[in-house]
This record gives structure tokens, sequence and C-alpha cells, in this order.
């Protein structure tokens, strides 16, 4: 199937302000790409791209005073599969895990795994190995939190989402994968598109979502404790430590967000 999909954001700034965003379509998606995600500003500035240390896309630019536009309309092909289920996937030893998951076990900015670590051995130090105890992760963290856009705080870590039981798909993502690394599973944050593919659709505003990939079996596997079920149509733009590593945007300066739009939609064969 082929999803379009893109945003539409508009910031005012009142100097020149250097921005770092990360809004590209993930390379490991790349060959699907029928229509380029482009980056698109108004005014005209100029844009320079690199790839930073998680191999995600990078835009660079300087916006200047006033409002500037950024958007994106993009088509993609997606083959239309849920998450793969992994029911076999094991959890390695930590001596056994390639060097490139280690900082994956680590704390970070938003997930402390040090508050977190007695937490994740009393609740998932059973005999389930692997996918089975990422599963009681997910299933914990889907329980614990009640979702609210009202509940949205950029500065909210992973201790303060378990405590307060409230927030958005990125707290439940945090709180999932620092559960994972405390109790010895690497995992990280992803972020991208997911559109309401497959599923009702939601009334609420459509914004990018978060998720995470835990390493079992030998492989990265996709899980959603917002959602709690797999879905079809993920399109991932970056991978990291926590958001910190794969903000949408990151502004050098005072900034006001005045419009965000983002949509995901399956484009039917019979559409003009």
């Amino acid at each position: 199937m082929k999803i379009r999909l893109g945003y539409d954001i508009t910031m005012t700034h009142a100097l020149y302000t250097p921005m770092v965003l990360v809004l590209n379509i993930h390379y490991s998606r790349a060959s699907d790409i029928l229509v380029p995600d482009h980056l698109i500003t108004s005014p005209a500035v100029n844009v320079t791209q690199y790839r930073d240390v998680f191999g995600n896309w990078c835009s660079r630019l300087v916006a200047p005073p006033g409002p500037i536009r950024l958007s994106t309309d993009a088509l993609i092909y997606d083959p239309g599969l849920l998450d793969r289920y992994e029911p076999g996937a094991i959890q390695h030893d930590v001596s056994d895990l390639p060097d490139e998951c280690i900082q994956f076990l680590l704390g970070s900015r938003y997930c402390e795994t040090d508050k977190l670590m007695e937490v994740a051995w009393d609740n998932f130090n059973t005999p389930d190995n692997g996918w089975g105890r990422v599963r009681k992760i997910v299933e914990f963290v889907h329980n614990r939190i009640t979702f609210g856009y009202k509940y949205a705080r950029k500065s909210r870590p992973a201790y303060e989402a378990y405590e307060e039981q409230v927030g958005v798909c990125r707290d439940f993502a945090h709180l999932a994968v620092s559960l994972c690394r405390a109790i010895n599973i690497p995992a990280r944050y992803c972020t991208g598109y997911l559109g309401d593919i497959g599923v009702p659709r939601d009334p609420a505003p459509m914004d990018f979502s978060a998720w995470f990939e835990a390493y079992i079996g030998g492989q990265w596997v996709t899980f959603d404790a917002r959602h709690n079920h797999p879905r079809i149509g993920r399109v991932l733009i970056g991978r990291g430590r926590d958001a910190s590593d794969i903000a949408i945007s990151t502004v050098f300066g005072p900034s006001t967000l005045n419009k965000f739009n983002v949509f995901t939609d399956e484009v039917l064969d019979n559409a003009a």
C-alpha cells in the first residue's frame, strides 16, 4: 500500500536563530520512498544535512526573524504488515551482546535506569525470557500511564512518568525503555509517523509518534507501550537513547510555535 505523509509547522523567532531538525524518513526506508520528503522552508533559507551518531538525517538552518514555515508532502510504499511477532526471541546475557548494544543498556537524560532498577527487578525478574519479559513491561507501562495531550511536558523523565502515571507517547516509550535497560535488555527510543491505518480513526489531531525497540533474539524488535498492540504503517524517522537524541526540532534561541500539523494517511488505489 501507499502512505501519504508529511507536516506543516510554523514557528516565529525574534532574531536570526540556528535550528537542527530531525524530520526526514529514516534511511532504512529509503528504497520505499516514492515521493521524497524534502524539507521546504518559507521563506527559503539554506539547509544543510548531516548524519548523526545514530544514523539519523539531521537538517541545519538559520531561521530569519519572523515566522518560518517548515513543510513536506511525501509518499512512501509500505508492505502493510503488522509489527513483527517474535515470541521465540530470547534475552541475551550482557556478556554476549554486540558492542553497539551496550549504550542502550545505560541510563540517559530521560531514562533513569538507576531510579527504576528496583521497580524493574521487583516486577519483571520472572521465568519469562526475552519476548515474554518485554511484553510484560509493555503491559505494565500501558496500564500504569494514562494518555492525554493535556499531560504533555517535555521535561518529564521516565521516573516522573512512573510516579505521576500520566503522559503522552514519549512518556510511555521512556518508561518502557528504562525498565528494559534496568533488567539488562538493550532498548532504544524511536520516533516517526504512525497513522490510523487498520484501526478506528482517532479524533485527536495527528502528531508524530514514539515507540521503542528492544534487542532480543539477535535483532531489534518493535514494541509500542502506548497502543499495546501491533500496528500497520509505522514509518521511522529516528532512533536514539531517548527523546533528547532525536528531538524533532532543536532551536538555539527563543522560539514560538504557531502551527503544528502532521498527516499520515493510506492512499487508496482509486484515489485521484
